[in-house]
């Protein structure tokens, strides 16, 4: 006996309260299908079938339905609002590895159209780490083509790409992760997908992916910095497939130590140490000294977190000798960002954890000098909440208070959930000090800030 097709009742519901007929939605649903690469052709059957059958669409469709709706009622419908809860499937798709690299492509766009539609909700996924990290590795040792060195492609559409990512990770670096993230979700599903899906001469779609790649980590970079730790993961993941698509394991490497940090910072330091040290294990400092610094230095944030005194300032030593030999000149675009300012503010943290007040003014101030020539806030008040806490280490608590103020004042003309915590994390620790008048001062300043964004 077959079973009785169910009716959407809520779909017809939202498309009864739009005033939309059946064939007005599906026109419109075609159309933001097309801005996002894919040519649907649904017509006033199919949404028939929606609402009569209870039928679910595959793929993007249940996010493009949902922002049609929101178009018209002016206030944002997702697909559990519309009976077509879907996202299930696509945030357990963002964590895998996926054999081939159109798949990672249609993963990559389902998660930009689902976010922007408002429609992505899923958590960081402690499991999901190992795999990824490891078939990138066997990938990367396993490759037959030695030569690794930057290639010569002066394509015109690749470097177009490459100047937008260059545009939006000065942008991140100077405000923070939240501020033109979705820009840059929009530009990667509007432009650079569709246009990798093309064909094209192999040495084109190799450079097409290698670019993808680094557009992938950066918008997973910058949700990670903005607190989206579920999307941040899986942007990252499927930025390391890219890469590996690409043949670039410096850029992989990179991939790896973005997801060491995020790791670390969620509080899984073991997996952190293991990612960092994929990193270093798939490259070579003489293929990238910038990247294998950076993996450096994070494999000892870790380690300091696990409270290894020994191995983390044995490891902040071998990193530290290989940034001196950094020439930016041979450095990768997204290499940029690993100067000074952030190298020794990375030292600071770890001496931070290690509760060396004296290291973490040393590496603090190193950064902080940087940062002031830069006008770099973000990292610049990460590095002051270093210094903040190497004072109350000390137990000079008005010099900590005042520190923690320079803290406030940066984190708020930044878009970045890291210097909110650090304004947090200051908050914690100056507590038991709270009848001080320089703490009282500041916690006015914090909560206000912290109100804000709440």
């Amino acid at each position: 006996m077959s079973q009785v097709a169910e009716p959407n009742t809520a779909l017809a519901e939202l498309i009864t309260e739009s005033g939309m007929s059946w064939a007005g939605l599906a026109k419109r649903v075609n159309e933001l299908g097309t801005d996002e690469g894919q040519a649907l052709r649904y017509d006033y059957t199919a949404v028939g079938r929606w609402v009569k059958n209870g039928q679910k669409p595959r793929g993007i469709t249940p996010a493009l339905i949902c922002r049609v709706i929101s178009e018209r009622l002016g206030r944002t419908i997702r697909p559990r609002d519309i009976g077509m809860e879907g996202m299930d499937s696509l945030a357990s798709r963002g964590l895998e590895y996926s054999p081939d690299p159109d798949t990672t492509l249609e993963t990559i766009r389902d998660l930009g159209t689902a976010y922007t539609t408002g429609a992505f909700n899923a958590p960081f996924i402690l499991a999901a780490l190992s795999a990824p990290s490891r078939d990138w590795l066997l990938a990367s040792l396993d490759e037959l083509n030695s030569d690794r060195g930057p290639r010569a492609i002066g394509m015109q559409q690749v470097a177009g790409i490459r100047e937008m990512f260059s545009l939006f990770q000065e942008m991140d670096v100077m405000r923070g992760g939240g501020h033109a993230r979705t820009a840059l979700i929009s530009y990667m599903n509007t432009t650079v997908i569709p246009l990798i899906r093309r064909e094209h001469e192999p040495d084109v779609q190799t450079a097409l992916y290698d670019a993808a790649a680094e557009q992938a980590y950066l918008i997973g970079w910058m949700a990670y910095d903005d607190g989206e730790h579920g999307l941040a993961q899986r942007y990252l993941i499927q930025a390391l497939r890219l890469s590996q698509a690409a043949g670039n394991p410096v850029l992989g490497a990179h991939v790896l130590a973005g997801m060491s940090d995020q790791a670390n910072l969620l509080g899984h330091t073991h997996e952190a140490v293991a990612l960092a040290r994929a990193g270093r294990h798939g490259i070579t400092p003489a293929e990238s000294a910038a990247c294998y610094a950076d993996l450096g230095i994070l494999e000892a944030r870790a380690l300091a977190r696990l409270g290894d005194a020994r191995a983390a300032t044995k490891a902040l030593s071998r990193a530290e000798a290989t940034f001196g030999a950094i020439d930016h000149d041979d450095e990768p675009e997204w290499a940029k960002f690993i100067d000074r300012a952030y190298f020794y503010g990375e030292a600071a943290q770890c001496f931070r954890d290690l509760n060396q007040p004296t290291e973490i003014e040393r590496f603090a101030q190193l950064s902080i000098q940087e940062c002031l020539q830069q006008r770099r806030a973000r990292r610049g008040s990460l590095s002051q909440a270093a210094t903040a806490m190497a004072h109350i280490q000390r137990n000079d608590i008005d010099a900590a208070a005042a520190k923690a103020k320079t803290v406030v004042q940066l984190t708020a003309t930044v878009n970045s959930s890291r210097s909110l915590e650090a304004v947090s994390d200051l908050q914690r620790s100056l507590k038991p000090f709270s009848s001080v008048p320089s703490v009282q001062d500041f916690n006015r300043e914090a909560s206000q800030l912290l109100g804000l964004v709440a």
